[in-house]
């Protein structure tokens, strides 16, 4: 899940949690709101750590090889 997914989830959820004031038998449309804000949070931060492992944020890691030659 990408960072997009997870920012999508986490707006739906809230709509669903804040903004709609429906009933819908058998469901709890505040409790699904919730539940999809914390995927969502959880995606993002997934993402976000797999990016920094992957080097995609951060310090950028390069190794520098040097090498003496002898001139005769």
């Amino acid at each position: 899940m990408g960072v997009g997914v997870s920012l999508f989830l986490i707006a739906v959820g809230a709509v669903l949690a804040f903004a709609v004031n429906t009933t819908v038998s058998g469901l709890d449309l505040i409790t699904v709101g919730w539940i999809l804000m914390a995927v969502g949070a959880v995606g993002a931060v997934l993402s976000m750590i797999y990016w920094s492992s992957w080097g995609g944020f951060g310090e950028r890691r390069s190794t520098t090889v040097v090498r003496e030659r002898d001139f005769v």
